[in-house]
């Protein structure tokens, strides 16, 4: 568990660290919004495209080996971004090629810890897991804003790579022997079919929705806040850089969510945490006092059901577990890279509440997600209970 709090630290500190440096980008480099936006997606996105047939690769040479690869290969790329100079096509061609590397990481992370904890103890593994997760995408953005103040932006993006390769280092050195893995022969059509069985599971086909949407909406809220931050209340860079403090919010909650689930079940506290999701969107319509408020809300309430749905995912799942979290996490990029680099338009195209209606449209339909979840395993419960009796 610990060894994988320091890999999510690692990827994730990586994965982000051009976010919170979009005005920058735009005021110094003459990006438009949309192509510095596009730093992020286009790692996103080949983590996407990549995280499937790593997962598969994974099931014949194990886990282990993937995700020390990952690790290595993406903190080289890290180091490599802010030596290309000032294009706007090589910054984002390389950050692509880090997603794709870094894929290997969360390809494999939440079947390893399925397969290797027991399943009451399981939902809070995966909470320290997202809760690491959250810790590097806040490093990955703090750092380097942080460094705006004394260095340019390469020096920002290098001592993020830094950072990033010590919680590499860290990893390595924790990762035990996995104990349960079982490597089997890879066969496309087979593993083509497990793909297609999840997805006509409905719990964990709306599950995989959930990761589209919720992840699409959370990076494009988070890819544009500072903009607003800057340009409505007048804040500096480094000062509304800050804003992605409030990660920490998504820290605690998803460290905290598996005692909830354990207390309430997988539905009511994956609905809780929508609706705190889609309150938060609100408020950023207000002064920034509420605005600031909201994103604590917001960013609390989608790692939680993040964290909630990651485990939920686990259990839905009786077998071929490694395919049924790629097939999630593969969605959960899919919408970070696709609706986030299309958010990108939307933002140049509207003003705040414009943008805010858009965001809505997503919290509206993964609640609407969450209660068809909700009733349909509280009638299997309530089914198998009466066989049982």
């Amino acid at each position: 568990m610990v060894a994988m709090l320091f890999v999510g630290l690692a990827i994730f500190s990586g994965l982000y660290s051009t976010q919170a440096m979009l005005p920058t980008f735009v005021d110094e480099l003459g990006f438009t919004p949309t192509e510095a936006a596009l730093t992020v997606s286009a790692a996103t996105g080949a983590l996407a495209l990549c995280v499937v047939p790593l997962s598969i690769l994974s099931e014949r040479f194990g886990r282990g080996r993937l995700l020390v690869i990952s690790a290595v290969l993406a903190t080289i790329l890290a180091f490599m971004v802010p030596l290309v100079g000032d294009n706007v096509l090589a910054i984002i061609a390389i950050r692509a090629l880090q997603g794709a590397v870094l894929a290997g990481a969360p390809a494999v992370a939440m079947a390893w810890l399925s397969e290797e904890l027991d399943e009451d103890v399981l939902p809070r593994a995966m909470g320290l897991y997202i809760a690491g997760n959250t810790l590097g995408g806040l490093t990955g953005r703090l750092i380097p804003t942080g460094l705006l103040e004394f260095t340019g932006w390469r020096g920002a993006l290098l001592g993020a790579a830094v950072v990033s390769s010590f919680f590499a280092v860290l990893f390595i050195i924790l990762l035990p022997k996995q104990r349960n893995f079982q490597p089997k022969q890879l066969r496309f059509k087979s593993e083509i079919r497990a793909m297609v069985n999840h997805w006509r599971n409905p719990q964990t086909g709306l599950l995989f929705v959930f990761a589209l949407l919720g992840m699409g909406a959370f990076v494009s809220m988070y890819n544009f806040i500072t903009f607003r931050l800057i340009d409505r209340f007048g804040l500096p860079v480094t000062l509304a850089g800050l804003v992605f403090l409030m990660y920490l919010a998504g820290t605690w909650s998803s460290a905290r969510v598996g005692t909830i689930i354990n207390r309430y079940g997988h539905g009511r506290t994956f609905i809780g945490s929508i609706v705190l999701y889609a309150l938060g969107v609100i408020m950023t319509l207000g002064p920034l006092p509420v605005l600031l408020a909201g994103m604590f809300i917001f960013t609390a309430g989608f790692f939680a059901a993040h964290s909630t749905a990651s485990g939920w995912v686990g259990q839905a799942a009786h077998k071929d577990r490694a395919e049924a979290s790629s097939m999630y996490l593969f969605c959960y990029y899919a919408g970070s890279s696709i609706i986030g680099a299309i958010s990108g338009l939307v933002f140049e195209a509207t003003n705040w509440a414009g943008f805010i209606g858009y965001i809505s449209c997503f919290t509206v339909a993964v609640l609407v997600i969450g209660l068809w979840l909700h009733k349909t395993t509280t009638r299997q419960a309530a089914e198998a209970a009466a066989v049982a009796a």
